[in-house]
């Protein structure tokens, strides 16, 4: 078994060429990413319970990516540049029909693809002798999963 390290974990995006269908080529990476948050469909519990049973009971319902995805950077000027590049073609592509997909490339694993909407960079907190850095957010709005990389 060979376990894995985060080194070398990369996120791209690119817009649809054809709306619906993800794209398996041309994605864009995005530089000074510090961190990616979970990304997990987890279903809403529907309760089904009836008057004989003596224990509730449930069934999967739609699944919840748990709203936002939070993109940890170093603030930088190219991460910034790069970040409203991506909005921009966001709103394009959003305009056109198409969607924008994510693609989180894993070394040794593959990579999870998802679709969703980038959200304008705000102000980070800022304290003395600390590294600037922002969190970038995406609000998902179809999860792929996992599949081989696209590079």
């Amino acid at each position: 078994m060979l376990e894995l390290s985060t080194i070398g974990i990369r996120l791209k995006y690119a817009a649809e060429s054809t709306a619906g269908t993800k794209p398996s080529t041309g994605y864009t990476e995005i530089a000074n990413i510090t961190s990616i948050g979970e990304i997990a469909g987890s279903p809403d519990q529907l309760e089904v319970t009836n008057l004989v049973d003596t224990w509730k009971r449930y069934i999967a319902g739609v699944k919840d990516a748990g709203g936002d995805i939070q993109i940890g950077a170093n603030l930088t000027a190219a991460f910034r540049t790069a970040w409203e590049t991506l909005v921009t073609a966001y709103a394009t592509a959003f305009a056109a029909g198409k969607s924008m997909w994510f693609e989180v490339v894993v070394p040794n694993l593959g990579s999870f693809y998802f679709s969703g909407e980038p959200v304008e960079l705000g102000l980070p907190g800022i304290e003395v002798n600390q590294v600037l850095q922002v969190n970038a957010h995406i609000i998902p709005n179809s999860i792929g999963g996992w599949a081989e990389s696209s590079t």
